[in-house]
């Protein structure tokens, strides 16, 4: 990221904030959106990420961190908007296209898997939401992960391993319970 452009913001650019938002925002949204799995609630996030971002600029230390303190904000705002909604809210949105035509076993398994991916990840919290989103979606390693999030490795690998867990059991009860559906 450029320091001149950093630095312009810094001192209260608007228009280079601008430029800052437009360059992180959608990767952030990403990010959000995969934690809270709840657009509005996401864009809510992403929003409030900014607005610290904004008020907190001059005290960033190291430009090269940008990057990774944007993450941090948005995770915390993310913590946040679950704690302001502890019950989640399925959010399934059919998207049709009628040029598609009917859909294949491979299309129809590949939403069924992931739906049941859906329903595993609504058992996961908040926390163990951002650490496996940060590791699978964005790449992240253990240490890069506890940097951006101010925790220990120690406890980015703990999270994530019981995440992984939890998502595991919840998609064997997930199997167990659609193999009793289909007897009855």
């Amino acid at each position: 990221m450029d320091p001149e452009l950093i630095g312009r913001a810094r001192r209260g650019d608007k228009e280079a904030f601008t430029t800052l938002v437009l360059t992180f925002g959608d990767r952030l949204y990403a990010v959000a959106y995969r934690i809270l799995r709840d657009t509005g609630r996401a864009e809510d996030a992403v929003q409030q990420a900014f607005l610290t971002a904004w008020r907190e600029l001059r005290r960033l230390r190291d430009d090269d961190r940008l990057e990774a303190w944007l993450y941090r904000l948005l995770v915390n705002a993310c913590f946040a908007e679950a704690r302001h909604q502890r019950r989640w809210q399925p959010g399934l949105r059919l998207v049709t296209d009628p040029d598609l035509g009917p859909a294949s076993d491979d299309v129809q398994a590949s939403v069924a898997h992931r739906d049941q991916l859906e329903r595993a990840f609504r058992w996961l919290s908040a926390e163990q939401r951002a650490v496996l989103v940060m590791h699978h979606y964005l790449g992240l390693s253990g240490a890069e992960i506890a940097a951006a999030l101010g925790l220990s490795p120690g406890t980015v690998r703990s999270r994530l391993h019981y995440a992984r867990q939890q998502m595991r059991a919840a998609i064997e009860a997930d199997s167990r319970l659609a193999a009793v559906g289909d007897m009855a």
